[in-house]
């Protein structure tokens, strides 16, 4: 066979995604809800067929494919090469405080400025994408007829989703990165495809809020 089938994951919700504060390469656990959110994914992946978990190994990342892993009896590999966008001298910082203290910085950044670069050892948005695109190529081609999980971070999703589709890196999002939604998207040499995006429903589901509320 030559693709690789890929299950691609946002990491469960963190207190800082809560107070809207950038978190880049900063070291945040999930909260609560995100551990209640790794569970449910756990659960809606349970049936399928996977032979091998990534992640990004910072510990939001990490934990969220732990969990995954669990069901399926495999062990989670991380990788740096899967990590958030690094924002330099913003990580720590909420979006009211950059706007307010860094009026330009915050307007090039809205705006996708291809190259803008944070101040601080940040990455730009083409050197993330040049980062992820080689990572994502060098992953699935070790995996070929295979079906594998990246548990990573939105910057990182927002680049698989324009490689998929084409999407240029000023293209206004208009794609959902919601903490543990389930994207699927398909390896081959030519590059990515977008099979599924934003699979929501083991979060959304009655009986999933009535368990957790139990």
């Amino acid at each position: 066979m030559t693709s690789t089938r890929i299950l691609a994951i946002r990491h469960g919700e963190t207190p800082w995604n809560v107070d809207t504060r950038i978190q880049g390469h900063t070291d945040i656990g999930l909260n609560e809800e995100g551990q209640w959110q790794a569970q449910q994914l756990a659960k809606a992946l349970a049936s399928e067929d996977i032979d091998a978990v990534y992640a990004s190994d910072l510990s939001r990342a990490f934990s969220t494919a732990q969990a995954i892993a669990a069901t399926h009896q495999l062990n989670v590999t991380a990788l740096h090469g899967l990590r958030e966008r690094h924002l330099g001298q913003f990580q720590g910082q909420t979006w009211a405080e950059i706007e307010a203290q860094h009026p330009e910085d915050a307007a090039r950044w809205r705006q996708r400025e291809p190259d803008w670069t944070p101040q601080g050892g940040g990455e730009s948005l083409v050197m993330l994408h040049q980062r992820i695109s080689s990572l994502a190529r060098d992953i699935a081609s070790q995996h070929l007829g295979q079906h594998i999980v990246w548990v990573t971070h939105g910057g990182v999703l927002d680049i698989l989703y324009r490689l998929a589709t084409g999407q240029t890196l000023q293209a206004p999002r208009t794609w959902g990165l919601r903490n543990t939604a389930i994207n699927r998207l398909l390896w081959t040499p030519e590059g990515l495809q977008l099979v599924g995006w934003a699979d929501e429903r083991h979060l959304d589901s009655n009986e999933a809020r009535e368990e957790n509320s139990a």
